[in-house]
């Protein structure tokens, strides 16, 4: 390993699947982190009195400089060799940090471990929820009423609400873990009833839809959203979908486990029309690119197609339908076609029966018509007699 450097600290390539960690050649137990996000951490790292080993948060790069960070580990590690655990001290301190200290904590520590569209979620209910709302309250005397609170005053907003509450409550579950206090004040509060939204498209609007879509044939992000009306994607699954998972001649999709929201490989049969969207691709790709929808920068894929998924609703007057409905219409057409829940929740991809349960009530239709069928045939059998 090199002296740790400001070069050379600041060289280093963050790894998106794993934390680094690199060690100094002159200060032994002087190191620097890096995560997947690119933050560079100083560090030290000892064995106490009973021979534990033990690792300190020294500061980040950037707030201090490499040089400051070094003297700083000096003393520390010189504290160490007279016998001090620095770490046992510093979780006493923490016993008094803040609701705000505690949300650093969990971003980077427990942010990694979630995809980036989760992070970003949490990220935002921090911000504009959490933080100003009781950011300043002390992690170990924060009550169960003052989080009730929080939650009771977003009652107006439901799903925002028990988001909120979620996210506090795997906090405080990490703020127990780490020794910062005893119990989780966010356990066992009742969340409120959120209304699911159920909207998708009938036939009439799926043909609008795919007619407007059609206008736009050298237009790459009009065929993300053909495939996701096909296959019942989600679009990051879509986004980040590459060639190498087709298997074109069998027709078969084979996802990756870091691409699912289960982190589960899933193999999705796909239709003649989906296949024939991807051959279409294979032509308009003139990058030459692993993705399926690669973007304007070169080795990555497209990301925003918002924009354009508004002027596709507008010429198609389509409203309040947003692209993840695109999903729920592939299922709930499914469903009301005559297919059981069992077979369109492999489709989706989920683990849970309760999360395909919420399409169960289009299952209606289908039996009624099996039923009518009966019915129309016994009043023509009886019909004859009379």
């Amino acid at each position: 390993m090199p002296k740790i450097t400001k070069r050379f600290v600041e060289a280093i390539t963050p790894d998106s699947e794993k934390t680094l960690i690199f060690w100094d050649t002159e200060i032994k137990g002087f190191g620097v982190v890096v995560l997947p996000s690119g933050r560079r951490t100083y560090c030290v790292q000892y064995r106490n009195t009973v021979h534990i080993k033990k690792r300190l948060k020294v500061g980040v790069h950037g707030q201090l400089t490499t040089e400051e960070a070094r003297v700083l580990a000096k003393k520390l590690l010189g504290r160490v060799a007279h016998g001090e655990d620095l770490a046992e001290n510093a979780k006493q301190i923490r016993t008094l940090s803040t609701i705000t200290e505690l949300a650093q904590d969990y971003i980077e520590r427990h942010g990694q471990k979630k995809r980036a569209k989760s992070l970003e979620g949490d990220r935002n209910i921090l911000k504009n929820i959490i933080i100003p709302t009781i950011g300043s309250f002390k992690v170990k005397t924060i009550t169960r009423r003052d989080v009730e609170t929080l939650h009771l005053r977003l009652e107006e907003t439901p799903y925002q609400a028990n988001r909120a509450l979620a996210l506090l409550s795997k906090m405080f579950s990490l703020a127990v873990s780490w020794g910062w206090r005893e119990d989780n004040p966010a356990q066992g509060i009742e969340r409120f009833q959120e209304e699911k939204r159920d909207r998708w498209l009938n036939d009439e609007e799926m043909q609008r839809l795919f007619s407007v879509l059609d206008q736009y044939s050298g237009h790459l992000t009009a065929y993300v959203f053909k495939f996701l009306l096909l296959t019942g994607a989600r679009k990051g699954e879509a986004l980040q979908a590459t060639w190498d998972q087709f298997d074109l001649e069998k027709g078969v999709w084979t996802k990756p486990s870091h691409l699912t929201k289960q982190k589960k490989r899933e193999h999705l049969p796909i239709s003649d029309k989906t296949l024939e969207i991807l051959h279409t691709l294979k032509k308009i790709n003139p990058k030459n690119s692993p993705y399926l929808f690669p973007g304007k920068i070169s080795g990555q894929p497209l990301k925003e197609i918002k924009t354009f998924w508004k002027t596709i609703l507008k010429k198609a007057n389509l409203e309040n339908v947003r692209i993840h409905d695109l999903r729920h219409t592939h299922a709930s057409h499914l469903v009301s076609n005559g297919l059981s829940l069992s077979i369109v929740g492999k489709l989706l991809g989920h683990t849970q029966a309760s999360t395909t349960q919420r399409y169960a009530h289009l299952a209606d239709e289908p039996l009624r018509q099996a039923a009518d069928f009966f019915g129309n045939k016994v009043n023509n059998l009886t019909s004859r007699d009379t």
